[in-house]
This record gives structure tokens, sequence and C-alpha cells, in this order.
């Protein structure tokens, strides 16, 4: 292969993974025209549009996607094979992309914040929205460098890495004053009471539904929203009630602004784990941002279980702690 021919392909390589010219020349260090120029080479020497207009943005062509599933596994041994450096968080340049869910957000990113300042103040960390439904896929896709969220991959397992961080642990959550908040709650008075869903897939039938039908028990899912940080508003000015991971609105209940009780019924929550692709297994500076991310996590978790447990002594809400 000539020189110039793989000049294109890292150039082709960047564009498909940043979706953007104007990205792509940021992220090669090139200015928008000699990126431009490089496309314009591509088109005429594979005989395909391989980028067409999508409203502000670009999309690739079917022939684009084809050829980057062949190339960039290859192109990214390659360019690990070339890099002997090892990664040094003090002088490293770098955008990482994760994927992560907006309690997530709220409990790891002031913490991360602090340490790059500290320690790689030339680390960019940008969080992409996530869903169940496209966790495996951007990774696949490059969109992402990680992702944090709820299970191990399964469809995907054979190109995707995953780490358990922590299992969190069920409260159940309501407004003060609510009619079922004096007193804790029998399984029939849960089953009955109208329910708010936080429901990451648009789905509302979620992990209390499956621990319900194994007692021949149905609930009413009277409202589901898709992120977190909304449920403590809804519960303030309604007769709803949730069943949410403790430490997605912890704020809210360490404050008391909400009444806190323990479920019912078990239930097994679902791990929090970090999920990165196979070509990146060598790459030692999302090692880095890995490893801190995760122990944020873990040390967070454990402040907040030391909270927790404290509360349940005071107000006899005693949900099971998770590890």
């Amino acid at each position: 292969m000539k020189s110039q021919e793989l000049n294109l392909i890292v150039v082709f390589d960047a564009i498909m993974t940043e979706g953007s010219i104007t990205r792509a020349a940021e992220r090669l260090a090139l200015s928008q025209p000699a990126v431009s120029n490089a496309l314009s080479r591509m088109r005429q020497q594979w005989q395909d549009e391989l980028f067409v207009k999508d409203g502000r943005g670009i999309a690739p062509t079917l022939y684009a996607r084809n050829l980057w599933q062949q190339i960039r596994e290859p192109l990214q041994q390659l360019e690990q094979a070339m890099d002997n450096q090892e990664f040094d968080p003090a002088s490293a340049q770098r955008t990482f992309r994760i994927a992560v869910p907006d309690a997530v957000v709220d409990i790891v990113w002031p913490a991360l914040r602090r340490l790059i300042e500290t320690q790689a103040p030339g680390i960019n960390v940008h969080a992409v929205p996530y869903t169940i439904i496209n966790a495996d896929s951007v990774l696949i896709d490059a969109e992402v460098d990680m992702v944090i969220g709820g299970g191990a991959p399964e469809v995907h397992a054979s190109v995707l890495r995953s780490m358990y961080v922590y299992r969190p642990s069920y409260v159940v959550v309501m407004r003060l004053g609510h009619p079922l908040a004096t007193a804790p709650m029998t399984l029939q008075q849960f089953a009955e009471a109208d329910h708010l869903l936080v429901s990451l897939s648009g789905d509302s039938f979620g992990v209390t539904d499956r621990a319900l039908a194994e007692h021949n028990i149905e609930r009413r899912v009277a409202m589901t929203v898709n992120h977190f940080a909304v449920v403590p508003k809804v519960l303030k000015q309604s007769d709803l009630i949730a069943i949410v991971p403790s430490t997605t609105i912890e704020d809210a209940i360490f404050e008391r602004q909400l009444a806190v009780q323990a479920p019912p019924l078990p239930l097994e929550a679902t791990p929090l784990t970090c999920t990165w692709h196979k070509r990146q297994d060598h790459d030692q500076g999302l090692q880095w941002l890995r490893d801190n991310v995760i122990a944020l996590v873990r040390a967070h978790s454990e402040q907040h279980n030391l909270r927790l447990e404290a509360l349940c002594s005071q107000y006899r809400i005693c949900p099971e702690q998770a590890d």
C-alpha cells in the first residue's frame, strides 16, 4: 500500500469516528481544507461519494460503512503497534467520549473533573447519552470509548469487554405526607399504588414487574420518565411512588425531601458495569480513565451505603445493602 493511500485511510477513519469533517480535522491536527481535500481524493480514488449531507451533519454511505468495518480494527492494531510511548496523564492531550446515564454523571463527574485538573489537565471527557438499546452499538461503531451502564454485553460479548463496578440497592420513594409514607407498606399496598418508572429503553416493564410476576401480581405504571433527575420533582407534586436505586436520587433522600422505605419484596438490582471494545484493550489512556472512573464510583457507593445505613437506623427504612 502506498503511503498516500494509508494517509487517506487515516483521514477516512477520523471522519467516520467523529462524524464530522471539522472534528476530524481537530482530531488529526489538520486544517479543515486539508481534510476536505483528502476526502475529494478518496471519492475519486474509491469511486464513491462516501459521505452525504444529513441535516446539519454528514452520514456515511453504505460503501463507507462496509469499508470501515474492514479497516478500523487493523488500523487500531497498527496504531497501537507504532505507539510505544507510555501514557503520561500529565502531558496527554486527548478527548474521551463516554456513554453514561445521568445518575452516574451526577455521582462521578465533579470528582472526575477535580482529578483531571490535578493529574491530567489536557484530558477532555465528553458524556454521551446512554440508553440500554444503543449501549453495544456505540462501542462497535466507535462512537464512544467506554460505556458505563447496567449489565454486561451478551450479543456482542466476543468483541466487547466488561468490568463489574458495583451493585446498587433499591428503595421505594414518595412525597412526604403520602398516605403510604407513615408505615412500612405491604406488598398489596405497593402493587395497588400508582407507580412512576424510570425507563432508559422506553419499556414500561422493568425489574420490579418481573419480581411481581413471580407472585402473580401486576402493578400500574402510571407514568414513565427517561432520566432520574426529574424523579424527586414529579413525586413531590403527586401521589405516585417509585422504586429506584438509592444512589440515583441520593440528594433528595439524604436531605429528607422524600419519604423512603424498603421494597416490600426482594429485588436483584442490575449491576453497574464498565464496557469497552477489545480493540482498545491495550489503550493505556483508556485504561487510566477506566481505572479512575471505577475507583470514583466505588468510593462514592461505599460512602453512600454508610449514609444510607445511618438513615436506616434513624427512620427504619432498612433496604438490603448491595455490594
